[in-house]
């Protein structure tokens, strides 16, 4: 909810940072193994083995959010993932190259204090996440044995929902495109969780501190890189997807959720949208909410 001048309403602000601090209390829950899929510290990934000790068990692919942004990192999903581990599921958690203050243009201005840093890295981002999704299956036939890579579900929160659906898309890339699968990926699904699905809505409504703008760059080159970013426009995939969305969101409103959704739609796609009522961002990642088990639920109707 917004007051007159378009800004969430105090009540928002404060639900928002309070469901926030719940998800981001839990202790960091250490990988039973990681491993790198290339040669910078940040592509590696955390591997999660079933609790149950189950062998066969569904790949969970998790990818985090944090607007693209350096700072936000794995760490702040591991009990998410420890979440689904539990649940009975194998988990990847994938890191990647994030933007920061290293990647501003020479001469350019500082990031002020208490700025965000800049958002994402072009095109080390994308070429990490098709990367790290290319070498899954043979990373996670050999750090989690008990894992059924026939069967992957790729699941994501906010910027690194975005992420989840791009990388089912990568078969519907414009040619040329460096990240373009001549076949779909072999995904049984996507679970995108308030993902920056659509970027014409996300620009509109300013989401993450204009973060997308930042992820494209200046200079021109919007238009031409959205079209191989934007899952917007990377429609029909072909791959089944999900999408859970609070409905009390404000950091990325539903409105941006449902743009994908109608998208889809007119390219012939459906794709399902679960609105959880009361519900802002973080509670899709806190283990302590009931929002994660409806996650956890939307991955099992896919994954089994």
């Amino acid at each position: 909810m917004s007051d007159s001048s378009g800004s969430p309403d105090p009540a928002a602000q404060e639900r928002d940072a309070a469901e926030s601090a719940s998800a981001l209390a839990h202790p960091v829950v250490a990988p039973d193994r990681t491993a790198a899929y290339g040669d910078h510290p940040d592509q590696v990934v955390d591997f999660y083995a079933p609790r149950d000790g189950r062998t066969a068990a569904p790949l969970v692919v998790l990818l985090h959010g944090g607007a693209w942004r350096a700072p936000y990192d794995r760490a702040h999903v591991s009990p998410l993932a420890d979440f689904l581990a539990r649940r009975g599921f194998a988990v990847a958690s994938v890191e990647y190259r994030r933007g920061g203050e290293e990647r501003r243009a020479p001469g350019a201005d500082p990031v002020a204090p208490g700025a965000d840093p800049v958002a994402g890295r072009w095109p080390e981002t994308f070429d990490d996440v098709a990367a790290a999704l290319d070498a899954m299956p043979v990373l996670a036939a050999r750090e989690l044995p008990g894992a059924d890579v026939r069967r992957i579900v790729v699941t994501g929160h906010s910027a690194g929902g975005h992420l989840a659906l791009w990388a089912a898309a990568r078969h519907v890339l414009p040619e040329g495109s460096p990240w373009r699968l001549p076949a779909p990926p072999p995904l049984r699904g996507v679970v995108a969780l308030a993902p920056i699905a659509d970027f014409a809505a996300a620009v509109e409504l300013g989401v993450c501190g204009g973060a997308v703008a930042q992820l494209l760059g200046g200079n021109g080159d919007f238009e031409e890189r959205a079209a191989h970013a934007d899952p917007g426009v990377l429609l029909p995939t072909g791959i089944a997807t999900a999408i859970v969305q609070g409905v009390e969101d404000i950091v990325v409103p539903q409105a941006v959720s449902e743009a994908y959704v109608d998208a889809a739609a007119k390219s012939g796609e459906t794709v399902g949208l679960t609105l959880l009522g009361g519900v802002g961002h973080f509670p899709l990642i806190d283990p302590a909410a009931d929002a994660c088990a409806v996650v956890a639920e939307e991955i099992t109707q896919l994954a089994w």
